[in-house]
């Protein structure tokens, strides 16, 4: 039987023209740019148009990521959209994207997982291609998460931006492609970030509407926390299952959603900073589409190359996490000539060593985060008293 490989063979993305400015927001709510960006990352973010929808972008990037592989619609096998913000509850905005591709032939499925619905998707497509079930996968993650925003409420309005990425998964008989990954959920934390007043649950009342639960709501301490925790373990997992270690993975694209959250991983993973792809200032947190449109901007940049080991991670609502090691596809012909340095005695201590080199890796990150947990625990109460203490004075001033 024949092995197969993944590989993305086209890629696309599309942001909305109108862009929305931190001094913009400025003029919304009580912040100012120096706030936002000292404690986001976040410069400016996209806005869908009037009549925009998430099917609507999802369309502009799937065209670009089929022209990019070379194939058209009716050669889709499946089409797999990572959304939580569709165009209705129902039908499944897949298959709209489906019917207004021309994607005959093609299953569609809506997938649910927050910021990491895209990974979640990406790893679905791998699967289906690798076993040899289909030839071609699309994978979108598109949101248009300013309609579910309170722009009143600056704790969530400052983040969140709209747009698209997708890309094509095709069966290839090249190694490389999907190397290891890892999904997951702690759905204890299911309350951290939701939108509380559209579902079976919570009739859309004049009261909901009052109240604004049809309007996003996040704990933001509880995300941060899960976030810092699950994008470090994720990672550490599948570069190690991929026999890697982080000095082997050549860029790191995390889920875009908070400067501070990337920078703590960052720091534990102990990767460089030009070796992780970061685009928030840009485009804000985009949840499912954030990945994606990293990647997009990384391929066009040229910041991955042939060959090149590239690890992906995002974690979101849920609360659920992400990731894998995707080895970039290279022109090497398949029937090289064998070196004396790929002969099997050669591969035995070439893979103990590694397997040295990946244990070391994997002692220094879990010494790194237990320093930064113990730091934060610290800290933190202290940064609360003091945001105390401003607040009363402030307080004081007012009464004056």
């Amino acid at each position: 039987m024949a092995q197969y490989y993944s590989r993305i063979m086209g890629w696309g993305m599309y942001a909305p023209e109108r862009v929305l400015t931190n001094d913009d927001l400025s003029n919304m709510v009580d912040t100012n740019d120096e706030w936002i960006v000292s404690r986001t990352g976040i410069r400016e973010r996209r806005i869908a148009a009037e009549g925009e929808a998430t099917v609507d972008m999802s369309i502009h990037s799937a065209k670009q990521a089929l022209e990019q592989a070379g194939i058209s619609a009716s050669d889709l096998d499946l089409i797999i959209l990572a959304s939580s913000t569709p165009d209705y509850l129902c039908p499944p905005a897949s298959s709209l994207l489906q019917d207004r591709l021309g994607a005959s032939k093609a299953a569609a499925m809506t997938i649910f997982a927050g910021c990491t619905g895209f990974m979640y998707g990406l790893v679905t497509a791998a699967q289906f291609v690798e076993n040899g079930a289909y030839k071609h996968v699309l994978v979108v993650g598109a949101e248009t998460l300013s309609y579910a925003i309170d722009w009143e409420d600056r704790d969530t309005c400052i983040l969140f931006g709209d747009g698209a990425g997708a890309v094509i998964v095709s069966r290839s008989q090249q190694p490389g492609g999907m190397q290891s990954m890892v999904l997951g959920s702690e759905g204890s934390g299911w309350d951290s970030l939701i939108l509380p007043g559209i579902g079976s649950n919570r009739q859309i009342t004049e009261e909901t509407l009052a109240k604004k639960e049809h309007k996003l709501r996040m704990n933001g301490r509880a995300v941060f926390k899960f976030a810092t925790r699950a994008m470090t373990d994720a990672v550490t997992k599948v570069v190690t299952e991929a026999g890697l270690t982080i000095n082997d993975i050549d860029l790191l694209i995390p889920h875009q959603a908070n400067a501070r959250i990337i920078d703590l991983a960052i720091r534990r993973l102990g990767i460089e900073r030009e070796r992780v792809m970061i685009n928030l200032d840009r485009y804000g947190n985009t949840s499912a589409a954030s990945v994606p449109l990293a990647l997009c901007e990384a391929l066009d940049e040229g910041r991955i190359q042939p060959g090149d080991n590239i690890a992906l991670v995002a974690f979101g609502a849920g609360l659920t996490y992400g990731a894998c090691v995707w080895e970039w596809h290279g022109d090497k012909t398949e029937n090289e000539a064998i070196l004396v340095t790929d002969w099997p005695v050669s591969d035995t201590f070439s893979e103990y060593a590694q397997q040295m080199r990946t244990t070391a890796w994997r002692m220094q990150v879990q010494a790194r985060t237990k320093a930064s947990d113990a730091a934060m625990a610290v800290m933190l109460p202290l940064y609360t008293f003091q945001k105390g203490v401003k607040k009363r004075l402030q307080q004081f001033e007012d009464e004056q």
